[in-house]
């Protein structure tokens, strides 16, 4: 393997409490996935965000696929979060 450099996929990932993402970047690893749930191929992903490469998103797929029912329910959790916003953002508007 002379020439070749060799990448840790665990070093892909940075884990901390309430949040993993992709190493050196901002990007989620729940965000990820989220395009992934709507149809997105890893290859749409990556064109999506223009700074992750095709290992990244494989690794926070197979992060995910590990870790499937905590990050189900953590998408679920921050999907009501976003529709109470927008609740609220839309009863401010009409009052």
């Amino acid at each position: 393997m002379t020439g070749t450099a060799v990448s840790d996929i665990g070093s892909l990932i940075s884990i901390a409490p309430h949040k993993v993402t992709i190493s050196g970047t901002g990007v989620t690893v729940n965000r990820v996935i989220r395009w992934y749930k709507l149809g997105r191929s890893p290859e749409e992903i990556m064109e999506t965000f223009g700074h992750l490469n095709l290992a990244q998103i494989y690794a926070a797929l197979a992060y995910y696929y590990a870790n499937q029912l905590e990050i189900d329910a953590q998408i679920e959790e921050e999907e009501e979060e976003e529709q109470q916003i927008e609740h609220n953002w839309l009863k401010a508007k009409h009052s």
